[in-house]
């Protein structure tokens, strides 16, 4: 996940760490753990909960569910399904921005797991340096929100028929 950084992980399928947030002028970092709840090999589905805390009060609670099917043409298709609730300065944003953002910074983790299992396919398991982890780059994701917000009205406005 960008912004992640792995610090320990517990025997019972918990990981501990950390994610750095930066959303123009608000910043936080969250630390807290990620637990799986439920692993189904045989139907390839893998449910978590997550929650972390930030140093100004704030909390993180999150799920995801996410399942895995064979397509015909050699493919996976994955599917997940998240539910987050979050408290403190980030909420400042306001809903409809933070799940534009959210959308977009997990169609990061998406490009980056890509990425990554592409790499793994090519080289064989090379070693990966977490040590320059950066605050997740959400300027853009912002910008793109904005700019989806102000075209959404514009665009419910020209459907409109003229007044009569």
């Amino acid at each position: 996940m960008p912004g992640a950084v792995l610090e320990e992980i517990e025997g019972d399928g918990t990981f501990l760490g950390s994610v750095k947030v930066a959303v123009g002028p608000v910043a936080t970092s969250y630390k807290g753990r990620v637990k799986f709840t439920s692993q189904d090999e045989a139907s390839r589905r893998v449910e978590l909960t997550a929650e972390g805390r930030e140093g100004g009060g704030g909390t993180a609670r999150g799920t995801m569910s996410s399942s895995m099917l064979a397509t015909e043409d050699g493919q996976t298709e994955v599917t997940v399904d998240v539910s987050v609730d979050v408290t403190g300065r980030i909420v400042q944003l306001g809903r409809g921005l933070m799940q534009d953002v959210a959308g977009d910074m997990f169609g990061q983790f998406v490009a980056c797991v890509k990425q990554q299992l592409e790499d793994a396919r090519s080289e064989s398991a090379s070693e990966t340096s977490h040590e320059d982890v950066k605050a997740v780059a959400v300027v853009p994701l912002v910008l793109r929100s904005l700019w989806r917000s102000i075209l959404r009205p514009l665009r419910r406005i020209l459907r409109r028929p003229p007044p009569t």
